[in-house]
């Protein structure tokens, strides 16, 4: 594989070729970066952690060994932002009703969107808590004096909760409890009566932010006793949101050039688990190899090689390790709103996320090539001798979305997702480095390609309409194959416990039918689970080696 890589840099233009580190020191370089991210030692770096810091400092560390001048806070490498961390419960949550004393989690929890503190008052029934001009329904009387209630709302609406019912628009929780707290209410109470309904998740979430009042969902049939007009209440709901810090690491190739390339890799992970895991299970480290230590590793040979190319001293390089990522493009984000280049600089930006499964094909997308005209040369590099599969869209699950939301082109490589993804099995030990090395000598033929083509310019890409996309309250339980172009919804992993995977369905099986419904791309798969509600049964049609096969779901 070694003596074949080495005639793929053969096509690399001979001035960038001939100061290139050899092919096997390249790989050596790779494979030591992506041993230390994805070892244990760091239990799998997630942002805000001793673990990410310690990435940090390895990657600025790094980068002084190449001579990157800082670019981060204070003339360091380092550039620190806060974010608020996953909230938990703290030690005082109580609630009682009357005379009764309910535990919290067995019969009660705060919703996501619960605020702290205590609040005593008395319950006023108010059915779902929907204003609907338009439908000529109030559930808020007008002679109500709301100080000191506590409005106790179904989660369900007037003709139930399906995809179907004209108060689609008012279903929403966090909504109605906004528009009890507008109307002075101390606190809200959901309960479920209608059996048809979902309840809410207890699970709290970072990425919903408190609305002033508690806010709590009452299990079970309690309701039937206890959500009483004038019932006495008293709710203490602590709520622990603690505020943590990331870094970002940021180092600059000053050629003194006009123009700022930017590149970039996220160097977080998922810690022990964190909310986007797919792992079901006792917590386990997630040492994030692919997802992306091979993106920050591609990202440190580059930086190495493009320090030393005269070929490519048209533009300065900044190389961006951004922290956050998995939990929402914090660092990106971060970084674009507080530049330490200005964004009117910036050439292009190049983003590196899961760069360490190049399959047996050579397959790799890269996203966003709408995001320019000038993209249009990544279909004409050969090095690497790479088959590339390009989509338009600026926007994206990765970090390039930062910058092209300021205008900036920007495109994303990706050798696809795999049965590994957001799991504890992501190791270093299936990792293909020599496919990362092609992906190395793909991007720097690149560079050099666009060194005559000026600033590139920047066009807007037509996204998915949101308004159109349909809503669904069920999962399949599947990682898609954002690569496969054929008919169909290609199943690349699976999640354990899940429908698909209870019902026999395997990692290469091509969905092309779910209930009455045709699965002819990614939107019929989605408009196919929107049709469904958790406990339906369907039909879903697979392909398996070319041949039919059905299997029968339960969501």
């Amino acid at each position: 594989m070694i003596r074949q890589l080495a005639l793929f840099a053969l096509a690399l233009p001979l001035a960038l070729h001939a100061q290139l580190l050899s092919d096997a020191d390249a790989l050596d370089q790779m494979r030591y970066d992506v041993k230390y991210l994805a070892s244990d030692r760091l239990e799998g770096r997630e942002a805000g952690t001793p673990g990410e810091k310690l990435a940090a400092d390895y990657i600025a560390a790094k980068f002084g060994n190449v001579g990157l001048m800082p670019y981060g806070d204070q003339a360091s490498y380092l550039q620190a932002f806060t974010f608020q961390s996953e909230p938990t419960l703290g030690a005082v949550n109580t609630l009682q009703l009357g005379r009764r004393q309910l535990k919290v989690g067995e019969q009660w929890y705060p919703l996501a969107f619960s605020a702290s503190g205590p609040v005593r008052g008395k319950i006023l029934k108010l059915d779902y808590g929907i204003v609907a001009p338009e439908l000529k329904r109030s559930d808020y009387p007008d002679s109500a004096d709301f100080k000191d209630r506590i409005v106790a709302f179904s989660v369900s609406s007037p003709d139930g909760i399906h995809p179907h019912s004209k108060y689609l628009a008012y279903h929403d929780l966090q909504a109605r409890a906004e528009k009890a707290a507008a109307h002075g209410a101390a606190a809200v109470l959901f309960f479920n009566d209608d059996p048809t309904a979902p309840t809410p998740e207890p699970k709290l979430s970072a990425k919903a932010k408190p609305i002033g009042i508690p806010v709590i969902f009452l299990k079970g049939e309690l309701y039937e006793q206890l959500v009483i007009d004038n019932n006495p209440c008293v709710i203490n709901v602590e709520i622990l949101r603690e505020e943590k810090t990331a870094y970002n690491v940021v180092g600059m190739i000053d050629n003194g050039a006009p123009n700022v390339v930017v590149i970039g890799a996220h160097l977080d992970h998922l810690g022990y688990g964190d909310e986007g895991s797919l792992h079901r299970g006792e917590p386990a480290i997630h040492n994030g190899a692919d997802d992306n230590a091979s993106g920050v590793a591609v990202m440190l040979q580059l930086a190495r090689d493009l320090a030393e190319y005269d070929h490519t001293r048209a533009n300065d390089y900044l190389i961006i390790a951004f922290s956050g990522e998995e939990k929402g493009l914090y660092g990106s984000n971060y970084w674009t709103k507080n530049p330490t280049v200005p964004i009117s600089e910036i050439n292009y930006m190049i983003n590196l996320d899961m760069v360490g499964r190049l399959d047996s094909t050579g397959a790799i997308g890269i996203n966003g090539v709408g995001t320019s005209p000038t993209w249009d040369e990544v279909n004409r590099i050969l090095v690497g001798n790479l088959k590339v599969k390009t989509t338009n869209s600026g926007i994206g699950p990765s970090d390039h979305t930062s910058f092209y939301l300021q205008g900036v082109p920007a495109i994303h490589f990706f050798t696809g997702t795999h049965a590994d993804y957001h799991k504890p099995t992501d190791d270093e030990d299936k990792i293909n480095y020599p496919g990362m090395l092609r992906v190395t000598r793909f991007i720097e033929s690149l560079v050099a390609t666009l060194n005559d083509d000026g600033k590139l310019a920047f066009t807007k890409t037509e996204e998915v309409n949101t308004e159109n996309t349909p809503r669904f309250k069920v999962t399949l339980g599947v990682v898609p194959d954002y690569l496969y172009d054929g008919k169909g919804m290609r199943i690349d992993g699976l999640t354990e416990g899940k429908p698909a995977a209870n019902a026999g369905l395997k990692v290469g099986d091509v969905v092309v039918k779910l209930g009455a419904v045709e699965v002819n791309d990614m939107m019929g798969y989605m408009k196919a689970l929107g049709q469904f509600n958790k406990g339906d049964t369907a039909t879903i049609k697979v392909l398996r080696g070319g041949k039919e096969m059905d299997a029968q779901v339960t969501f």
